[in-house]
């Protein structure tokens, strides 16, 4: 372990930040946001970032957790300098492979004097919590442990007690003070805070052990985190002054909240990054959204790309107060990347979505780009969400549709008489249609006087012909859907409802 002296002055060193999830679940918005700001500030500062898996919660940490953490920044479309699958020069980057680490450490707070072994079991501990809390006092460790010699300590220890190891905090040490990029100035009295377990009775570190380590052992310069993080953090400092290991510059991000204010829950909706992509988001703009939850790159700009985040991303305009998440906003953000998006990457996708919903074959595009890039701009400018794609287009790739029940209230049975009228007569003009001019400009040409052939207004004139091709009364454009759905289809449907 380092021996170099207690400092905070990191601007020799690179910028190395890391992301370090523990594996008990999938990857929440919360910790996404997380990661992409460590990413975009490693990569703004020409630094490092590193992704490291606090597994040490050997229940619930599973490698379905691993995987799906690892897949969902993938997705996001963020890469780590050193981590799992890359490795790197300061690994493992897994805690349950890095006891060594705090065997290591461990010895050096013995060696410096801030380690001991405490005996108090835990129904004694309880029993002191209780009479503390009884007499208005603090209800923390009081200490009994810490005035043992060593040998008595180690003869206890031979003799097979339980114990564990907490940290000797100095009675005479003042306050523990950091100055946080977003918080500003912070500082926590010494005495509220007890000699902390570093070291369980069954080998394992703590939390507030195992990841200072871990920060210091990797050289980590910069740990960006929740505030909920805060009140470890004088604790781990104490860690690396017990160790003599440079302390890192902190940032804690707010928290962010759901549109009532409150925090954001199941209650509100999705949590999970990869429930956001099985709902038909995109990546980066669920990264350009969770961005843009506290730091703005000028107050005025809203769609920020990858690019201009790992440029352009400092600590400096990060805000206090929580954010609370839009899902309108976002849905709409969603909308603008898939209306901006390149033609050819929206076909694919497209069918990449009517493939999932087993109307097409995967390589589809590849049998008919044309039709699809035809198809592309009617269906870009009207999806919020990549699951949109499917039921809008979906009577473009079944052989028969059968008129959904608005279509049947609001235009089938309204007035039969002008429906089938409309339809006769349709039918009539786009028979007339040589099977060489099949477009929309030479269907358009034809059908324009349909209104007044029928003797109705456009839109009653043309709803029954829309409901035949489609089966509704919203759809794509009708010229174009027909135009797509080809001449024969067209005539067929017309046909079936007549």
């Amino acid at each position: 372990m380092s021996t170099d002296p207690v400092t905070t002055d990191t601007a020799a060193r690179p910028v190395r930040v890391r992301f370090a999830p523990s594996p008990t679940g999938s990857l929440h918005l919360g910790g996404a946001r997380t990661a992409i700001y460590n990413w975009a500030f490693a990569r703004a500062t020409g630094g490092s970032f590193i992704l490291r898996i606090d597994d040490t919660d050997p229940e619930r940490s599973t490698p379905e957790n691993i995987a799906q953490i690892i897949s969902a920044l993938e997705w996001l479309g963020i890469d780590w300098d050193e981590g799992p699958v890359r490795g790197g020069d300061y690994g493992p980057y897994f805690q349950t492979e890095r006891a060594a680490s705090y065997v290591q450490a461990l010895e050096t707070l013995q060696a410096n004097g801030w380690a001991y072994r405490c005996f108090c079991t835990p129904v004694e501990l309880a029993a002191k919590r209780e009479i503390a809390r009884a007499k208005g006092g603090s209800a923390g460790y009081d200490g009994a442990c810490r005035t043992l010699s060593e040998e008595q300590s180690q003869a206890r220890a031979n003799a097979g007690e339980p114990f564990v190891w907490r940290l000797k905090i100095p009675v005479d040490h003042g306050a523990i003070a950091f100055n946080d990029a977003v918080c500003g100035h912070t500082e926590f009295p010494a005495d509220s805070i007890d000699d902390f377990v570093l070291v369980r009775s069954d080998g394992s570190p703590t939390y507030n052990f195992a990841s200072i380590v871990d920060d210091a052992a990797m050289a980590i310069t910069h740990v960006i985190r929740g505030n909920d993080h805060v009140s470890n953090t004088p604790k781990q400092i104490l860690v690396l002054e017990g160790l003599g290991a440079p302390i890192p510059n902190f940032a804690h991000l707010s928290m962010i909240n759901g549109p009532d204010g409150k925090k954001l829950s199941k209650r509100h909706g999705s949590t999970g990054v990869e429930e956001y992509a099985d709902e038909g988001y995109l990546p980066e703009a669920l990264m350009n959204y969770l961005a843009l939850l506290g730091w703005s790159l000028d107050g005025e700009t809203t769609l920020i790309d990858a690019d201009t985040l790992k440029t352009h991303f400092n600590l400096e305009h990060i805000a206090k107060r929580p954010a609370n998440f839009d899902f309108t906003k976002l849905t709409w953000m969603n909308s603008e990347y898939l209306r901006a998006m390149e033609p050819e990457r929206f076909a694919h996708l497209m069918v990449e979505c009517l493939a999932r919903a087993g109307l097409v074959a995967y390589d589809d595009f590849e049998q008919r780009p044309d039709w699809y890039l035809t198809l592309t701009p009617l269906v870009s400018e009207r999806t919020k969400l990549l699951t949109d794609i499917a039921p809008m287009t979906r009577f473009l790739f079944v052989d028969t549709v059968e008129p959904d029940e608005t279509a049947r209230k609001k235009v089938l049975e309204k007035d039969p008489t002008l429906v089938e009228r409309a339809l006769q007569v349709a039918q009539e003009i786009l028979e007339n249609i040589d099977p060489e001019n099949w477009d929309t400009e030479h269907i358009e040409a034809a059908m324009a006087d349909l209104p007044d052939s029928v003797g109705a207004k456009p839109r009653l004139a043309y709803q029954p012909l829309r409901v035949a091709v489609a089966g509704s009364t919203v759809s794509l454009p009708l010229n174009e859907s027909m135009e797509l759905l080809g001449r024969e289809k067209t005539l067929a449907r017309i046909r079936a409802l007549l």
